[in-house]
């Protein structure tokens, strides 16, 4: 029995060994591997800090220039002046004023930072047809960011023209400058609007049939979005704001249709 048992022992000459579980194939140092979901957190945590960090450098620099930019967003006033009503009236808008400039001072940090945090997921095709759109989101930015100011003029002289001897113009600060830096935001994102598109036409989410069959409620989002994103009341600015977006919808569902989408 003892030598029965000996012969069956593996290792043996003659004898066959069990195979062991195939176990699955390493990947290679250069291949792609997925991360998990505490290191992507952790990463969506370092791009948040970065673009936040880049927002305070921005927001130094707009709060060391607030007065002067202050100047210039008043331009536009009849005198020039506009009127504190609190005690940190002032303070406040020097701050808000910095915050807006930081946003746009950061925006290539807050772009680059986006698609760096997005970039690992897509294919290396897609990376290399969107890297491109990188610095054409910047220049949409920046160009959104002019038509408000473009806008801002016209825009307050239509709503001063109600104003008469009776109703006299003694424009509040805070209430201006809210107005002034959210139309400002507000149009520098709008413009972001084909960016996206394009981006959701690359990945399958949306096609440009579909998007010319749905192009009745997109109108009304539009006009929905341009009448609450401009504070002011005027009829300038979302008029403004609403024909822009319109006129970027249809330029991007002709290039997504152009590109065979």
């Amino acid at each position: 029995m003892a030598d029965a048992d000996a012969l069956r022992e593996p290792g043996l000459p003659g004898v066959p060994l069990t195979p062991e579980p195939a176990r699955p194939p390493t990947a290679s140092p250069g291949d792609d591997a997925v991360m998990p979901l505490l290191d992507h957190l952790g990463e969506l945590r370092t791009r948040l800090f970065r673009c936040l960090l880049a927002v305070t450098l921005g927001g130094v620099v707009g709060f060391y220039f607030s007065k002067q930019i202050r100047d210039f967003l008043i331009a536009p006033l009849p005198g020039g002046t506009v009127q504190t009503l609190g005690l940190g009236d002032a303070f406040m808008i020097q701050v808000r004023i910095a915050l807006v400039v930081g946003i746009v001072l950061a925006m290539p940090v807050l772009l680059y930072q986006g698609w760096a945090f997005i970039a690992p997921g897509l294919t290396p095709a897609e990376r290399k047809a969107s890297r491109p759109w990188i610095p054409i989101a910047l220049a949409f930015f920046a160009l959104g960011v002019g038509i408000a100011y473009a806008v801002l003029e016209p825009a307050t002289t239509f709503l001063l023209s109600f104003n008469d001897d009776v109703l006299v113009a003694n424009t509040a600060a805070s209430q201006y400058f809210d107005f002034v830096t959210t139309m400002f935001l507000a149009f520098g994102l709008v413009m972001e609007f084909p960016i996206l598109m394009v981006g959701l036409a690359r990945v399958g989410i949306v096609t440009s049939d579909r998007l010319r069959a749905s192009r009745r409620f997109v109108i009304l989002g539009i006009a929905i979005f341009a009448a609450t994103a401009t504070p002011g009341g005027d009829l300038v600015s979302p008029f403004v704001l609403g024909g822009t977006m319109y006129l970027l919808f249809e330029a991007t569902v002709f290039f997504i249709r152009r590109s065979g989408r």
